[in-house]
């Protein structure tokens, strides 16, 4: 995991090394390890090194080729990597390091841009092709690893963070007016190549972008096919065993490292999934590992609610893995949260990022710099519960009563449930859009909830909407959730609070071949009445904890911000709130926002996600823009 960022003139000036070396220094939490630049008249590289795989010198970038035709910056890991370069030594090709990097370099020499079918992993990279005089850039299939970038016509500028971007003082920091929109109405985030810097986008998920001849071409590289990875299976066990044969194997790739790897353990199924099998296969000699043991790192807190350390306590005795936990506080929060706001970049929706944030802390603390994370799991195995209203909603719509009430009565038993007020939202959701937008605009249910919004500001600007691709609510959902509304982001707190900490994350669930493989099963394999990834339960039968693979609750991390707006934090939020700051922001409606905060002290009504989106703009605004 690195930092990578450039700079191509496209009006010929030569670069400025000054500014190249200013823009990796402000990411060297990225990569400690080594830098390394590459100028070439109009256009130069720069590179900060984590080292995880081949930690000598060998692996410096930027790297070229023997000629020195061919230069590349890489941020990011392609696991399948031994593999690739087996089959271009057979091609004569000599590699004079073992990383990744070197691969990807010899691949496209060979492939060309085709070389991004044959990867299996994360990655963001720039290729600079002396040769033909032409950028090559691209980014992993679900955008693990993050790629920005600034063109105007006359020059390009990239980088894995926008910090380094906003190196060049020539390039305007100004606020993004619809994503600020999108994101206090819908709390919408990472669902466009738009950020929250007007000017500054970011490359798409399974994109890449060529330069050649002053002209700039985006184009799509992969697309998830529902039929890719459908085979001839029938019976459950079936579909299990496959799963389960997916799965390790994505795992035994995630393990390939020369440094400690530790995981993130929050007692739920997907980050219980992963520890089982990785240890499993650490006893088996594959990978690393911290000492002796596995190491596992959680968040936990003493209130009952939000606290899975019986669930945790479950794995580790399975497993006699070493466990770490960490307190989470309001306080503490506070404390970090100028620190946590600049490795963030963008604003985003709840202090449950303050976890991650604390878990990643203590793994560096311990010698991690390989964290082995559960991202994934609830988008391609339909996890979150407000999926069951798709599924109800599509049951009703396929005619298929029966099916309906049984799944409605199990979900409402299961999960604690009103049964009124669920069949009244799965009906909802039979009706075409045309209508449900209609009956929107009647009752104003867009705006809804959004009386703290400046009315002028909701009237400049559309209420997002998603892209429809397929025939049923679940599958829309979980396509969106994957590509658009939900995983882009957590992906995107992921890879900045793991960077703080200078620790790769990997991401078992995001391996393409279990992502196509779990999109081609029926939908029974993912809900099958008040159950929920029922594939990834029955595939783990005799590897997790059976209190474990049968539990139907969910937390996640959750933090209790709810009682922290009440108590630590509500000093600091009405400050913020009465500051002349905030009420010269053009979005809000500042004394609905003060009788609002004081109805959720009261402990009247809980909105604490809408007031961080409040707090956390402001906070952001007084950060990067001003």
């Amino acid at each position: 995991m690195c930092a990578i960022a450039g700079i191509y003139n496209l009006d010929g000036k030569p670069v400025e090394e000054k500014l190249l070396q200013r823009m990796a220094e402000i990411m060297k939490h990225r990569g400690p390890d080594d830098e390394g630049h590459y100028l070439n008249r109009n256009i130069g590289f720069a590179h900060r090194r984590l080292s995880i795989i081949d930690l000598s010198s060998v692996g410096h970038q930027p790297m070229s080729n023997e000629e020195k035709t061919i230069w590349i910056i890489h941020n990011g890991e392609v696991y399948n990597y031994l593999e690739i370069r087996e089959d271009l030594s057979k091609k004569g090709y000599r590699f004079r390091s073992n990383t990744d990097t070197e691969v990807i370099l010899y691949s496209y020499q060979e492939y060309g841009v085709k070389c991004l079918q044959r990867f299996n992993g994360m990655w963001a990279f720039a290729i600079w092709d002396e040769r033909e005089r032409k950028l090559f850039c691209a980014r992993d299939r679900f955008g693990i690893k993050p790629f920005y970038y600034f063109f105007d016509g006359k020059k390009f500028v990239f980088a894995s963070e926008i910090k380094g971007i906003l190196e060049d003082k020539n390039i305007p920091k100004e606020p993004n007016e619809q994503i600020i929109y999108n994101y206090l109405a819908a709390g919408y985030l990472d669902h466009t190549e738009e950020t929250f810097f007007s000017g500054i986008k970011q490359l798409p998920s399974a994109h890449y972008l060529i330069i050649k001849d002053n002209n700039l071409e985006i184009r799509k590289y992969w697309e998830l096919d529902k039929n890719a990875g459908r085979d001839s299976y029938k019976k459950t066990e079936e579909y299990a065993e496959r799963f389960r044969e997916l799965f390790i194997d994505s795992v035994r790739l995630r393990l390939r490292a020369d440094v400690p790897v530790g995981t993130c353990l929050s007692g739920g199924l997907d980050s219980s999934s992963i520890v089982c099998v990785a240890n499993n296969l650490l006893h088996q000699g594959f990978g690393p590992s911290l000492g002796n043991r596995q190491q596992s790192f959680s968040a936990v807190y003493k209130e009952e609610k939000y606290d899975e350390r019986k669930f945790i306590e479950e794995v580790v005795e399975k497993t006699n893995i070493q466990s770490h936990y960490t307190f989470p506080k309001g306080e503490d929060l506070l404390e970090d949260l100028d620190k946590l706001i600049w490795h963030q970049e963008e604003p985003f929706c709840s202090t449950s990022i303050y976890a991650q944030w604390q878990v990643f802390k203590i793994a560096r603390e311990n010698n991690a710099k390989v964290m082995l994370d559960g991202q994934g799991g609830d988008e391609t195995l339909a996890g979150y519960h407000s999926y069951y209203l798709y599924y109800l909603a599509d049951l009703l719509k396929s005619f298929r009563p029966i099916s309906f009430l049984q799944t409605l009565i199990s979900h409402c038993r299961n999960h604690s449930l009103s049964f009124l007020p669920a069949l009244a939202h799965a009906i909802g959701f039979t009706f075409p859009d045309s209508v449900k937008l209609k009956v929107k605009k009647i009752t104003r249910k867009e705006t809804a909830g959004l009386n703290w919004l400046n009315e002028d500001f909701t009237q400049r600007y559309q209420y997002p909407s998603l892209p429809i691709k397929y025939k049923t609510h679940l599958e829309n959902i979980l396509y969106q959730a994957l590509f658009y509304n939900g995983l882009p982001s957590l992906l995107h707190y992921e890879d900045r609070n793991s960077m703080a900490f200078s620790i790769e994350a990997r991401v078992p669930f995001l391996d393409y071949r279990l992502v196509e493989f779990l999109f081609s099963l029926p939908i029974s394999q993912k809900i099958h009445y008040g159950t929920t990834k029922v594939v990834l339960r029955n595939s783990m039968e005799g590897i997790l904890p059976e209190k474990i693979r049968n539990r139907r609750d969910k937390i996640g991390f959750a933090t209790p911000e709810e009682n922290w707006f009440r108590t630590s934090l509500k000093k600091p939020i009405e400050e913020i709130i009465h500051s002349k700051s905030f009420q010269k922001r053009p979005y809000f409606n500042v004394e609905f926002i003060k009788k609002a905060f004081a109805t959720h002290c009261k402990d009247k009504k809980n909105i604490s996600q809408t007031i961080w989106r409040w707090v956390n703009l402001e906070l952001w605004m007084r950060k990067f823009i001003e």
